[in-house]
């Protein structure tokens, strides 16, 4: 259906692409995998008319195209689903839907009956029950990406080109995208499917191509590649290495002790009408504290209370004994409380500025005298950032939007870093990452914690939270609900928090009788072996 043959493209004299070639077969799922900065976005926008390739010829349908704009691909029959949402927040879901192809009656005017019909129509297709005449802003981040499907689902496509689909998607709303999948290749549709979750790839996928540095490593049946080896070829290490290392970054820690006399952290009583309620947190140096929760259950507001950026109703907040005042986020980041917002794109990075200027945006105070701002200190600062974190751009002054996503990750956390903070919030921080990018975000994290900063930490990925946490607080509702530390960290003991059910505590399994040899107790009677502990696994 679509085939890519040596596709090269550069930015600045450094190559993005070299000598790209792959194919999209009808009716199948591709899965396109690789580390952030290895070529992805870049390689989708060139299929899509964003960007002109310096060279190779791309074929779709059986025809050599050259897309000269995205529409002129939508057009054609390719269909892109973006990461960040892409669609326009103060209009209705319905217009959303059909922006640029709205049905008109015969005066010429939008039929908004029609539309409005066909809207519900398709938003059922994908599970999702709404007023479609709502402003799309008011519906949630999940909500909004499954309109986003919907609409790439209404264009009737031959190729749809899905960008990490799934980053704003709860377990039931992934569910749903799947049986989507299956629709669309069960009518003949190619699926182009970016993802950094590896459990995704071998449930839908069949076939597979990793990029790396902007070329392709591997190509294949994804059923004939074991796991480790995927990971090998995105990270350019071999498997030996891969094992020992694993893919997640914390070491087992010791931690901080959580009773120490001094606290970094206080917050008492923390509500928020219709929110949170009566929240408590405490953090000490060095210390990581996971909070817990299924969407919906409080972690962001608490988080976003802490710094400022929502004003409380009740409840104080205490940085090392000294309160800080409610509902400003200026007088939190000068007591040393620093966020990395979950939505990068609209609370986080300014994408018409560079990079350096994204990272000293909040260190502009510290780098200027007089009013005059230092260009001599800002490079300094920057290279050492940069240096630091490993930020992949071409140049400091490159435009963070042309980014990858873990590196736009990467230069918000340089720009909290800069002000050398004592209490890091994390919302998310390997949210729409890869492998190789959230394995360093993770060995940042830990290696800040045992600089003694104070951190809290929130994610989705339970095993991320329970390997990456010194204690978990989870949250139900808006409130706490319990406390994990130690050994009663585990798997289930946090499901067990957030799902409300009591704790299963089944009767012990009947001893073998004495005339019964060992090897006839029945596979049924035997133990089942205790959970593993964080330090076992």
């Amino acid at each position: 259906m679509l085939s890519v043959r040596h596709i090269a493209k550069t930015f600045g004299g450094i190559a993005a692409l070299a000598d790209v070639s792959l194919e999209l077969l009808p009716g199948q799922v591709h899965a396109l995998v690789g580390e952030n900065g290895a070529g992805k976005s870049t390689l989708i926008k060139v299929l899509t008319g964003v960007y002109r390739a310096d060279a190779g010829t791309i074929e779709y349908d059986g025809a050599e195209v050259r897309f000269a704009r995205p529409l002129d691909a939508q057009l054609a029959g390719i269909s892109t689903i973006y990461q960040e949402i892409n669609l326009v927040p103060l209009i209705s879901v319905a217009r959303n839907v059909f922006l640029g192809r709205e049905p008109r009656n015969r005066l010429g005017l939008v039929d908004f009956r029609t539309m409005n019909a066909q809207a519900r129509r398709l938003l059922a297709q994908v599970g999702v029950t709404v007023d479609v005449r709502r402003p799309l802003r008011s519906l949630g981040t999940g909500t909004q990406q499954m309109v986003a499907i919907a609409r790439a689902v209404s264009t009737e496509a031959k190729v749809v080109i899905m960008d990490e689909p799934t980053s704003s998607l709860e377990p039931r709303e992934v569910a749903k995208l799947f049986g989507v999948i299956e629709q669309l290749t069960a009518s003949g549709i190619a699926v182009l499917y970016v993802s950094h979750k590896l459990d995704e790839l071998y449930r839908i996928a069949q076939q597979v191509t990793v990029l790396r540095d902007g070329a392709v490593v591997h190509t294949g049946k994804i059923s004939e590649l074991p796991r480790l080896q995927l990971i090998s070829h995105m990270l350019g290490r071999d498997i030996a290495q891969v094992q020992r290392q694993g893919v997640t970054a914390f070491d087992d820690r010791s931690g901080a002790d959580p009773d120490a006399a001094e606290q970094l952290l206080d917050a008492r009583g923390l509500s928020k009408r219709h929110q949170i309620s009566d929240i408590d947190l405490s953090v000490a140096p060095g210390e990581i504290v996971g909070l817990g929760g299924l969407l919906g259950a409080g972690r962001s507001e608490t988080v976003r209370a802490i710094a400022g950026a929502t004003k409380l109703d009740a409840g104080e907040v205490r940085v090392r004994g000294r309160k800080i005042r409610n509902g400003s986020t200026a007088v939190a980041i000068g007591a040393g409380i620093a966020l990395l917002t979950e939505d990068r794109k609209a609370d986080g990075i300014i994408p018409g500025l560079s990079v350096r200027e994204n990272i000293v945006l909040a260190a502009m105070p510290r780098l200027s005298k007089g009013g005059v701002v230092s260009t001599a200190r800002q490079r300094a600062v920057v290279d050492i950032f940069m240096k630091r974190l490993r930020i992949k751009a071409s140049s400091p002054e490159q435009k963070v939007s042309e980014l990858s996503g873990g590196n736009q990750q990467k230069v918000l956390l340089a720009r909290w870093l800069c002000l050398s903070p004592q209490l890091l919030l994390l919302d998310e921080p390997t949210r729409g990452i890869d492998v190789g990018a959230k394995a360093e975000v993770q060995a940042l994290v830990a290696e800040l914690a045992a600089e003694g900063l104070g951190v809290v930490l929130i994610s989705s990925e339970l095993e991320e939270l329970i390997e990456g946490s010194d204690r978990i607080v989870a949250l139900r509702d808006g409130r706490v609900v319990g406390e994990l530390r130690g050994d009663a960290v585990t798997e289930n003991a946090l499901l067990t928090l957030l799902s409300g059910e009591p704790a299963a505590n089944p009767d012990p399994p009947p001893e073998p009788a004495a005339d019964v040899p060992d090897a006839a107790v029945p596979a049924a009677d035997l133990p089942v072996p205790a959970e593993r502990t964080k330090e076992q696994r």
